[in-house]
């Protein structure tokens, strides 16, 4: 497989950045992360913009209304990140799929082939919540909100849940993940 790009999915403060961090140092070479984040914040007006340029509409509930020019953009960011990827990046996407399976299918329409790793990072509401308030920087009931509706219809190749595992540790499961596949696709 050797893929150049592992996508992390979850919902916020699942702990999906750490683990990029972590996956960051543990692999051999140079990995970028980029995500769901970088996206928001280049569509952004500003730091003060929590609306995405008035692309995404946050209720107080912490759910997220996606508007035609967030897909938009979108597209264009998985598009840059797939192009990335060819001219030889290794890139880790750190990911919120706000339409579950539809937001993979989206991705992986213009990855055109390229080798993905899909990793689903999971953690127990409880434990969400708690970092949600410690973050300060989300609006409280996005961890509820996105908890189940990220995963729905997704294919993981592998899921990893942070609630008791810490994201070193997280990496490291995934790192070995891809030792085993790339071993078992060269012996076969």
């Amino acid at each position: 497989m050797n893929a150049k790009l592992i996508v992390l999915n979850g919902a916020s403060s699942s702990g999906k950045s750490s683990i990029a961090t972590c996956l960051q140092q543990q692999l051999e070479g140079t990995w970028l992360t980029l995500g769901i984040d970088d996206l928001t914040r280049a569509l952004s007006h500003g730091p003060s913009d929590t609306t995405a340029g008035g692309s995404l509409h946050l209720s107080s509930d912490g759910s997220i209304r996606v508007t035609h020019a967030f897909r938009e953009a979108e597209i264009a960011w998985y598009k840059g990140v797939a192009a990335m990827v060819r001219a030889g990046a290794a890139v880790i996407a750190d990911e919120v799929f706000l339409n579950g399976g539809k937001s993979q299918e989206r991705f992986s329409a213009v990855l055109g082939g390229l080798p993905a790793i899909w990793v689903g990072v999971h953690c127990d509401l409880d434990a969400a919540e708690l970092r949600e308030i410690d973050r300060g920087d989300r609006i409280r009931g996005q961890a509820r909100h996105q908890a189940d509706l990220v995963h729905d219809g997704v294919c993981y190749d592998l899921m990893v849940n942070t609630t008791h595992i810490p994201p070193d540790q997280c990496a490291t499961i995934i790192i070995e993940w891809m030792i085993s596949i790339d071993s078992s696709l060269s012996s076969g």
